[in-house]
């Protein structure tokens, strides 16, 4: 985190944390006015509602990464709904569940605010897409920055559902795969990070490459973590109810194919631009696992 006075980054925090509290009410009064929906069409709703308030934010600061830390909160408080209503859910798989998704949470936000510089930091991507979109840049930025990514957490939290709220299967083998691989998951992100820091107050230059520890097994164990906290979800999910459809899938699937052809590819561009030495880097490491090398 670059070093800033202190007086204007509280000021900062605070307004961030107002503009999703904002936020957060304004989805709890929607949820008062939908009742007649699906559960779950209700919380999307509501979703969309506190992510259109964070949108005026941006647009009154002329910053997206206003955004940012929303992929992190939003399913802890997804959480919290849903354990708070009244069901017939195994209470134990509700804090497994619990504890994998604050655990996952506050690790990521927590990042964010020690990684954040102020309202003048704004995401690398968003700088390049707003220079290429020009005019189009707020139509972009709602629908891809803030929208889009708003229904794919949204997909990933679908099994929350069968989990936490309709779910009666007793605990069984699947919750505890779950938990192992949701608690990894986040020791794998949460290491990752860890040593990304250190990395970069020890490098001597800017071009130099992190290639040790976890960075030495695979290029991005932060993505690996990240899609393995959303595969724990769904095993929570076929745990309590013994099935899986095609909603209860579409959210784990999308966060690898996410992940897979649109975040790592546009980072590994960058980093091939920034690095001369990423390039030998690449090609003697795995992008995730050991069976799927991209190059």
């Amino acid at each position: 985190m670059r070093t800033r006075g202190i007086y204007p980054m509280i000021k900062a925090y605070i307004i961030v944390v107002i503009s999703y509290l904002i936020a957060l009410a304004a989805a709890g009064v929607t949820l008062q006015f939908v009742t007649e929906y699906h559960l779950m069409v209700q919380v999307l709703i509501a979703d969309v509602v506190a992510t259109i308030v964070i949108f005026a934010f941006s647009v009154a600061y002329k910053n997206s990464s206003f955004y940012d830390a929303y992929w992190s909160v939003i399913p802890m408080v997804i959480v919290g709904y849903l354990i708070s209503l009244q069901s017939d859910a195994n209470v134990i798989r509700q804090l497994m569940l619990a504890l994998v998704i604050l655990l996952w949470g506050f690790r990521l936000t927590i990042n964010w605010a020690y990684t954040w510089s102020g309202l003048d930091h704004v995401d690398w991507r968003y700088v390049n897409l707003q220079a290429k979109a020009g005019i189009l840049w707020w139509p972009l930025s709602f629908t891809g920055v803030h929208l889009y990514p708003t229904l794919l957490v949204f997909l990933g939290c679908i099994p929350m559902y069968h989990a936490l709220v309709i779910g009666t299967q007793p605990i069984n083998g699947f919750d505890y795969l779950a938990l192992a691989i949701g608690l990894t998951s986040v020791w794998l992100e949460f290491q990752s990070d860890r040593e990304l820091h250190r990395f970069r107050q020890l490098r001597r230059s800017r071009t130099e490459v992190l290639d040790t520890g976890l960075w030495s097994l695979c290029r991005h164990p932060n993505y690996l973590g990240e899609i393995g906290v959303w595969v724990a979800v769904l095993l929570f999910g076929y745990a309590a109810v013994g099935y899986a459809d095609y909603w209860m899938l579409s959210g784990s699937i999308a966060m690898i194919l996410l992940f897979t052809f649109v975040s790592i590819p546009m980072i590994e561009k960058k980093l091939l631009e920034d690095k001369p030495g990423y390039v030998d880097y690449k090609a003697r490491s795995f992008s995730l696992i050991p069976l799927s090398r991209l190059r």
